[in-house]
């Protein structure tokens, strides 16, 4: 098992290049399962989780490749034979998002079997209105040993409300009503740039989508759908994470490729930080002050501050001047980097789902361990600011979602490498 060790104490420099995004990777390949024939997906971020769905779909009979050399971020997923519709327990147990195959199975073969993905670190995460959705478009559902059986001849259009914004829940109804019989209003919808872009790749594929990336969107079912050939967009947290790596080292990056529309919720914390933010032809610029100043911050839905950068900012209001508060809305056990950052110096209360953030002059080196995707990136970046020697265990958190963030940050100038642990 592998460990990260960061030296802290280097401003980062240069520029840097966001890779594509893991939440819009996986739906996106669990869409193949829509066509038969070969699509072809490229900027594929080389991902654990990514592995673990190209893996799904190698057990339901998929072919699947990723090219070599230059062409390595290019995924290749074949539907030329016959399907066996499971998503086993051994696989989906190491990746909530296997559950994504459920719609496009049902929809397409008219039955799937998807093992009940269970709990996770940060939260329960029930896949309640995924079932909801698919029982409205008229699909059979049946909970049996652990997994989840769906049937339906033909599914059929309805209108769905969403109880709670849930985005894989919008994505995997989404994948099912564009080969129901006649038209499906989705009402609540997740509204991140990532359900965006699996509608603007099931469109290309010959589907009728309208008003994703709003809380209604309208769908008119197809007969079928052809393979597709795409690039997916750019993985927003990961930029955001490499901006807040800049700012808490003091640094001055050009993060190429990243979206200012993606990330108008973090641009404007990191602008009240003291960074000077400024959109240039290839990406975002972040400069960072002398002296970062507290932020307070909310988590919610897309448009809205990402949970999924709360751990990071956290990271960085350890250092600020003043104190911040941290609201986290989305997930209740998402404050496990918390007794990490304490062990680093940071002074950090937690009261609910609120942390109470007090600025320290500095953070001190220590043996720390990631306990989930998003906490293992705070610990890497509080590393970058501490006087000494950091070691980040069990990053195999980290390679879920980032691609060699340790060689893009090295690239920049820090002082971390790679380990057998």
């Amino acid at each position: 098992m592998d460990k990260i060790i960061v030296k802290g104490g280097h401003p980062l420099q240069g520029e840097v290049v966001v890779s594509g995004a893991k939440n819009a990777a996986l739906p996106i390949l669990a869409s193949a399962l829509l066509a038969d024939g070969k699509s072809v997906y490229r900027n594929v971020p080389d991902l654990a989780d990514v592995v673990t769905m190209l893996k799904v779909l190698e057990t339901m009979g998929c072919g699947t490749a990723r090219l070599t050399g230059r062409n390595k971020d290019i995924c290749e997923v074949a539907i030329e034979g016959p399907i066996t519709p499971e998503a086993p327990y051994d696989l989906v147990k190491t990746m909530r998002a296997s559950v994504l195959v459920l719609g496009p199975l049902v929809a397409r073969f008219g039955r799937a079997r998807v093992s009940m993905p269970g709990g996770c670190a940060i939260g329960a995460r029930p896949i309640d209105q995924h079932l909801k959705g698919l029982k409205a478009l008229g699909a059979e559902i049946t909970l049996t040993e652990g997994y989840v059986e769906a049937r339906a001849k033909q599914l059929k259009g309805a209108t769905v409300n969403f109880d709670v914004i849930t985005v894989t829940g919008t994505e995997n109804v989404m994948m099912a009503a564009v080969l129901a019989k006649g038209r499906t209003v989705l009402e609540n919808c997740a509204r991140e740039p990532e359900v965006e872009e699996l509608a603007r790749v099931l469109n290309k594929m010959g589907a009728r989508i309208q008003g994703a990336g709003t809380s209604v969107m309208t769908i008119e079912g197809v007969d079928s759908l052809k393979p597709v050939d795409h690039a997916i967009l750019p993985d927003r947290i990961e930029a955001g994470t490499l901006m807040v790596a800049a700012a808490i080292t003091g640094g001055n990056v050009l993060v190429k490729h990243a979206q200012p529309e993606h990330l108008e919720s973090v641009i404007l914390k990191l602008r009240e930080t003291g960074c000077t933010i400024t959109a240039e032809e290839k990406g975002l610029r972040v400069k960072a002050p002398k002296v970062v100043n507290s932020v307070d911050v909310k988590t919610t839905e897309h448009p809205g501050f990402p949970t999924d950068m709360q751990a990071q900012l956290m990271g960085l209001m350890t250092v600020a001047s003043g104190t911040s508060v941290i609201s986290e809305s989305i997930f209740e056990n998402r404050f496990m980097h918390v007794p990490e950052l304490h062990r680093m110096g940071a002074d950090i209360t937690i009261q609910g789902h609120t942390a109470v953030v007090k600025g320290v002059k500095k953070l001190s080196g220590a043996p720390v361990m990631a306990t989930d995707l998003r906490a293992s990136a705070s610990l890497v970046l509080a590393g970058l600011r501490a006087e000494g020697k950091t070691e980040v265990a069990r990053i195999y958190h980290l390679d879920r979602g980032y691609e060699r963030l340790e060689r893009k940050l090295r690239k920049l100038g820090a002082d971390i490498r790679r380990v057998k642990a």
